[in-house]
């Protein structure tokens, strides 16, 4: 009976400590993340034809940059996720994701040097521009898993957790993820196929 007792309060106190991690994990908030900012060069062209004939081709080019914060949703994290054997704690975390992504207008600078928006019958307009804009955004979205993004944030959450959970104590930590994928939030963004666009 003093043997069931013991190995009772034993895996109470081991069930208490994984427990204590994860609301310390979980009440760290925004620290798992890491902010990116992505350049890039928007370049359209409208053309005009008469009678399947080429008469004109206007032209539009600009520079913009998109925001992306990456990380982890901590409110994922669970109790199975971690295991304690004294002074040693394996932590598995849940795969990357973008938390938040911004395309900015504030950031879209034209190149007047280059963009020859009105030429003889044609010009871009406004929409025009809009959907060199929107099919630019598709191309960073679709991008985003293959620059570096998953290996940078898993670095930069590695290295925070090392430093959270040696505070509490904790001398060799393993810390690992559940998948190396980088999770999308999915947006549909509309294209208008009658503007032609290079980018």
């Amino acid at each position: 009976m003093a043997f069931i007792a013991v190995a009772v309060v034993f895996s109470s106190c081991k069930k208490n400590e994984r427990a204590l991690v994860v609301g310390k994990i979980q009440n760290a908030s925004d620290l798992a993340t890491t902010e990116f900012v992505i350049d890039k060069i928007v370049f359209g062209t409208k053309t005009k034809k008469l009678a399947l004939l080429k008469i004109s081709e206007a032209s539009f080019m600009a520079y913009s940059q998109a925001k992306v914060k990456a990380g982890i949703d901590l409110s994922k994290i669970r109790e199975a996720d971690i295991r304690i054997e004294g002074t040693k704690i394996h932590l598995e975390l849940p795969p990357i994701e973008v938390i938040n992504f911004s395309y900015p207008p504030a950031s879209f600078v034209e190149d007047s040097l280059i963009s020859d928006p009105k030429v003889f019958l044609n010009k871009i307009d406004i929409r025009d521009q809009e959907e060199f804009f929107r099919l630019a955004e598709l191309d960073i979205r679709e991008n985003l898993r293959y620059i570096g993004i998953v290996r940078t944030t898993q670095n930069h959450t590695r290295q925070l957790f090392q430093v959270l959970l040696g505070s509490l104590g904790y001398e060799e930590i393993y810390i690992t993820f559940k998948s190396d994928d980088l999770i999308i939030s999915k947006v549909n963004l509309l294209v208008d196929t009658e503007t032609v666009v290079e980018q």
